[in-house]
C-alpha cells in the first residue's frame, strides 16, 4: 500500500499496527545471560512544513521520526543511530515511564507533549545484553530537541518517514565480526546509516502498518565499525 494513499490516517495505522503480532521477532539474536530491561521511544510526529490537519488526514508521508547519533565513546553501540532511550531505573513505574524519561534526558524533548500509543513486545538487544520494550509516541505538541549530554548523544534529527520508506534509500546490512555474519534492514539517509536494532525495529513497524515499499533486499553493504 503506498503511503500517499491511506485512508485511516496515519496514527490509526501506527496504533493497528503496535496491535498486531510481530512474528519477525525470532530475527533477533537473543541475549545469552543476564538481560537488563530498558526501553526506546519510537516517536512520530508531523513534518513541520505539514499545515495543521486532523490526525484522520494525517498519512504516512506527512511524518517524521525522532532518531539521535550516539556518542562515538559509548561502551555500547557507540556512532549508531538509535531511537532515544536506555536502561530502566529503579525509579521509574514502566517501561514508558523510562523511555520518556530518556528521551527527555537526551534530547530535551516535554514529554507533556507526547501521546503514548502503545508499547510493543520487548525485543532482545544482544550487543549490550538488555531486553528493549519500544514505546510507539505521537508527537502532538512537538518541542524543541537537540542533543543535552553530548557524553552520550552528539546529534538529534528528525527524519521524514517519506525518506525512510522511499526505495533508493533502503539497502541490506552485512556486519562481519567474532567469525559470524549478521545481515538487516537499513536506512541511507543522505550518508547517515540506520543499521542494526533501530533499522530492524522500523522495518517492522513499516511493513506491519503497511508502509513499506518494494526495495531491493539483494544490494548488499558491508558495515565498518
Amino acid at each position: 500500500m503506498s503511503p500517499s494513499n491511506t485512508v485511516a490516517g496515519a496514527r490509526a495505522e501506527l496504533i493497528a499496527a503496535a496491535t498486531r503480532g510481530d512474528a519477525r521477532t525470532r530475527r533477533y539474536p537473543q541475549v545469552v545471560g543476564t538481560a537488563h530491561a530498558a526501553s526506546v521511544l519510537m516517536l512520530f510526529g508531523r513534518l513541520d512544513s505539514i499545515p495543521a490537519r486532523t490526525d484522520e488526514a494525517t498519512v504516512a508521508a506527512d511524518l517524521d521520526v525522532l532518531l539521535q547519533r550516539r556518542a562515538a565513546t559509548l561502551s555500547s553501540h557507540p556512532g549508531q543511530v538509535s531511537f532515544p532511550g536506555g536502561r530502566r531505573e529503579d525509579g521509574d513505574a514502566d517501561a514508558v515511564a523510562t523511555a520518556l524519561r530518556e528521551a527527555q534526558e537526551e534530547t530535551g524533548l516535554e514529554p507533556a507533549g507526547v501521546e503514548v500509543l502503545a508499547t510493543l513486545p520487548e525485543l532482545p538487544l544482544a550487543a549490550s545484553s538488555h531486553l528493549v520494550t519500544p514505546v510507539l509516541g505521537w508527537w502532538r505538541a512537538p518541542s524543541r530537541v537537540a542533543a543535552v549530554d553530548h557524553a552520550e548523544t552528539v546529534e538529534v534529527f528528525r527524519v521524514p518517514v517519506a525518506q525512510l520508506l522511499a526505495p533508493a534509500t533502503r539497502f541490506t546490512s552485512v556486519l562481519h565480526r567474532e567469525g559470524m555474519t549478521f545481515s538487516g534492514p537499513a536506512f541511507d539517509v543522505d550518508g547517515t546509516i540506520v543499521w542494526g536494532f533501530t533499522a530492524m525495529v522500523l522495518d517492522g513497524l513499516f511493513d506491519a502498518a503497511g508502509w513499506t515499499l518494494p526495495w531491493d533486499v539483494s544490494d548488499e553493504r558491508p558495515i565498518e565499525l
